[in-house]
């Protein structure tokens, strides 16, 4: 059984904001992402997050690329850490990236950051030992779904926010059977992997460990360009870093996120929108979903 998420359900699941509260009140996201020819993807996460509400963000990023990344994102601070010949995150990365996370109340771990075999490694070991609550996004997924049940065994709680091809190669299934069953093969793999899906595309479901689920009504089309599912994973995180629940937090961030988009098509229109101007649609998303 699910239930189609609305503004007023939405509303109801937002951390206020007190009028004495400062950066630190409103939680630190730290973002895992990006490699070589993949840095606007570490970008626009950030953004994502920042966009979320989040009080300040980090972004860590393969040293090599630092320079390409940190330029006009004024607003973050920054981690280098150790790379591949690829410039992707090294297994070196690990105790680094572990240590940063441990002063943060989220992490997004996954946007742009390949799947070279060593990468792939760093990831398994980082989500096997944060303990910072964490959402998986992109390459993350791509890098455990030769392992999907570290998922389970994860030392915090996990959201998973993968598109059709994704939520195949984590379920060993078919996009054909995923596009079928979208809400019985998500709730089963949060049942089984004990984490939070985030089924994206036409109608996005949200399913909970517990059997809870919901869809997601808002979003168009125009959404399936490139970078605009790294913003997702930085909305959830960011909500995350604020103390919202795991569920709450994919609901929320997975709702203003399509309203985005769609108040994005107005402007752009669906064939002309880019993921930057759904960037730049959030705070009028968040207006109408607040009433303000």
């Amino acid at each position: 059984m699910s239930n189609m998420l609305s503004h007023q359900s939405v509303r109801g699941l937002l951390p206020s904001r007190p009028v004495d509260g400062h950066k630190g009140t409103f939680g630190h996201a730290l973002i895992l992402a990006g490699s070589r020819g993949f840095t606007g993807a570490a970008k626009l996460a950030a953004e994502g997050a920042g966009r979320a509400g989040a009080g300040l963000v980090t972004i860590g990023i393969p040293q090599p690329l630092a320079p390409l990344v940190v330029p006009g994102l004024l607003e973050f601070m920054w981690l280098a850490l150790p790379a591949t010949r690829f410039d992707s995150f090294s297994t070196e990365a690990s105790a680094p990236a572990l240590a940063a996370a441990e002063s943060k109340q989220a992490v997004v771990l996954g946007p742009g950051i390949s799947t070279h075999d060593e990468t792939r490694r760093f990831v398994l070991e980082f989500v096997r030992q944060c303990k910072t609550p964490l959402v998986i996004d992109a390459d993350g997924l791509n890098s455990i779904s030769i392992n999907p049940g570290v998922i389970a065994t994860a030392a915090a709680p996990v959201v998973v926010t993968p598109h059709p091809g994704e939520m195949a190669r984590l379920a060993g299934i078919t996009v054909e059977h995923v596009q079928r069953d979208r809400v019985v093969v998500a709730t089963q793999f949060a049942a089984r992997q004990k984490c939070v899906v985030v089924l994206k595309g036409h109608n996005t479901v949200i399913a909970g460990p517990d059997g809870k689920c919901m869809v997601n009504p808002t979003g168009n089309v125009g959404m399936a360009t490139g970078g605009t599912g790294d913003i997702v994973s930085g909305l959830i995180g960011g909500l995350m870093a604020q103390g919202m629940s795991p569920m709450d937090a994919a609901c929320a961030g997975t709702y203003v996120h399509g309203l985005a988009g769609d108040i994005a098509a107005k402007c752009a229109s669906q064939r002309g929108m880019i993921a930057r101007d759904l960037l730049l649609a959030i705070p009028s998303a968040w207006r109408e979903i607040e009433g303000c």
